[in-house]
């Protein structure tokens, strides 16, 4: 279908995809360097910061270095970091980790709290004062490319595509947007990153990359129980041995309250429900202490990379870039991935303006990964690069112990001891089978603290036009029933938070695999988490998914 489809097409200078902090950085950068230069970002989302899920915790280093007079233009960094704890908790207890004992760089001195969604709103707004190009509700679908694999565009803006991917009655086919250097900021898992990556094997000298699920819930909690600025981190229960993670509680202002929970995706037992973990998490009398007489005001799910140093792909392609999540810079121990991403973004955007400076374009920057290893983004990510092997090779205990220990050398020397840890196998790979592991019996939401899935996703303003194509895509239709059910359990009905996937009965009494694709908050969990690697997660047309308030 796709060569009989003729489009219209535009030229840029710069093809950006993504509205998130790398995206805008590279944008805001570019047009700093060289005003002359055209450059148009294309957004998903229904408007930036739609689909923008973070914790967050702000590290403003990406911010000083991009746009020093921040604080005087606005930036909606409202609430620094007044009061940071770390925690280990047990079924009824706690126990603080005394913050003396922490490495520096857990420090969140000098940090705020903030929606990464209003930051990216901003961020917009700074761009657009450039004379940049935005395009909210304009997913990039497909690659442009050369005969030689080189990467000269995108295709946008493509509405109208039915159930079985034909063009329907109100079919718009779009158009391709052109640019001498097309720059991937997708975040995690990105659709286009991902083919790029396999086409050109930027990943075959990495680490396989690693992944968490994110989840998160904005709260209004009593005036006499919020304490703004306060930073809260826990790990420990509920958890336990079923599986690494953990969870953050930031006070920001208005007696609002982020409630977040990470759970690694590399556990073994199929029966885990990260959802159902993040829930109980809330039953804590410490959480639900805080939480008592407020109110949920919204939800929200992402993956998270965790890969960490070793796990980045190559970042330069023929005709472009990778950017910011995409590449994987998030910095695990710290819970920090934005400012790199803002980091990336703005060297991406320099390096991009020098090649085209002395005539250059579509050719493969590969002076890139110089650029990366001379950077403040690995002076922030090669010292934690072992923090999370060792917590998937040892456990939660013996890992803070190693895991400290290395992170305060490679802090306070330059040394490591312990060289470089590889993390084995994919998240995927490291699903065991159903047989080998108890089910695990998981307490009913009791609407208050804890809820179902289906009232959650409502609070994530979530919304896909009905009769579309469907953007999540099975390779072979027969596996989820033949292979994930009797194999591994179904775990597609836990692992996704917002409960798409489901095995029902037909009306022979035979089990049916049920794609609700309608309710995807586009965490892209399941193609990260599938045993068969038989989901692939796509865009759906723009300005469709979740759309986030003060996440």
């Amino acid at each position: 279908m796709a060569e009989a489809i003729e489009r219209e097409s535009m030229e840029y200078d710069v093809v950006i995809v993504g509205a998130g902090p790398a995206g805008l950085s590279t944008a805001i950068r570019l047009k700093q360097v060289n005003p002359d230069l055209s450059v148009v970002v294309l957004e998903k989302g229904s408007e930036v910061g739609a689909h923008i899920l973070s914790g967050a915790v702000l590290d403003p280093a990406g911010l000083d270095a991009l746009i020093p007079d921040w604080k005087e233009k606005g930036a909606p960094l409202h609430t620094p970091v007044t009061d940071d704890k770390f925690v280990v908790l047990g079924p009824d207890g706690s126990m603080r980790l005394p913050n003396m004992m922490m490495p520096p760089l857990m420090n969140n001195h000098g940090n705020y709290i903030v929606s990464m969604g209003n930051v990216c709103r901003w961020m917009a707004e700074q761009a657009e004062a450039l004379d940049v190009e935005i395009f909210p509700g304009f997913a990039a679908s497909q690659l442009v490319m050369g005969d030689d694999g080189v990467i000269k565009g995108v295709v946008a803006g493509e509405f109208g595509l039915d159930a079985q991917g034909e063009p329907g009655p109100d079919y718009e086919p779009g158009m391709e947007l052109l640019g001498k250097y097309v720059v991937i900021a997708e975040g995690v898992r990105g659709s286009l990153a991902k083919q790029i990556i396999a086409r050109h094997e930027l990943d075959k000298n990495a680490e396989p990359q690693k992944y968490g699920l994110g989840m998160k819930e904005l709260w209004e909690v009593k005036p006499e129980k919020h304490k703004q600025g306060s930073v809260l981190h826990t790990m420990g229960w509920p958890l336990g041995k079923n599986a690494g993670g953990g969870s953050f509680v930031y006070h920001l202002e208005n007696n609002q309250v982020y409630v977040g929970f990470v759970v690694h995706l590399n556990y073994e037992n199929p029966h885990v429900f990260p959802y159902m973990e993040f829930q109980r998490f809330k039953h804590h009398p410490m959480i639900a202490d805080l939480l008592e007489g407020g109110k949920r005001v919204a939800y929200g799910a992402r993956a998270i990379v965790e890969g960490g140093w070793q796990s980045r792909p190559k970042m330069s392609f023929p005709g472009g870039l990778i950017v910011g999540c995409s590449a994987g810079l998030v910095n695990v121990p710290r819970i920090k991935g934005n400012h790199n991403a803002m980091i990336s973004g703005k060297l991406a955007a320099e390096q991009i303006a020098e090649a085209l400076a002395s005539g250059r374009s579509h050719d493969d920057l590969v002076e890139f990964e110089h650029t990366i290893q001379n950077s403040d983004i690995k002076r922030d990510l090669y010292p934690v690069r072992n923090v999370k092997p060792m917590w998937s090779r040892y456990g939660m205990l013996t890992s803070l112990g190693l895991g400290g220990l290395d992170m305060q050398l490679q802090n306070r020397l330059g040394i490591s001891l312990m060289g470089t840890f590889n993390h084995g196998k994919s998240d995927s790979e490291s699903t065991g089978k159903a047989k080998d592991f108890d089910p695990i019996d998981y307490p009913k939401p009791d609407g208050k603290l804890s809820f179902d899935r289906l009232t959650n996703v409502a609070y994530s303003f979530t919304n896909h036009q009905e009769g579309q194509r469907p953007h999540l895509l099975l390779k072979d239709p027969s596996v989820p029933v033949d292979v994930n059910l009797p194999v591994y359990g179904g775990p597609s009905a836990r692992y996704c938070p917002a409960g798409v996937y489901e095995f029902v009965k037909d009306d022979a009494g035979n089990d049916k695999f049920q794609i609700n694709y309608q309710n995807c908050v586009h965490c892209k969990t399941c193609d990260i988490k599938d045993p068969s690697q038989n989901i692939v997660w796509s865009t759906p047309q723009g300005g469709e998914g979740p759309n986030y308030p003060n996440m």
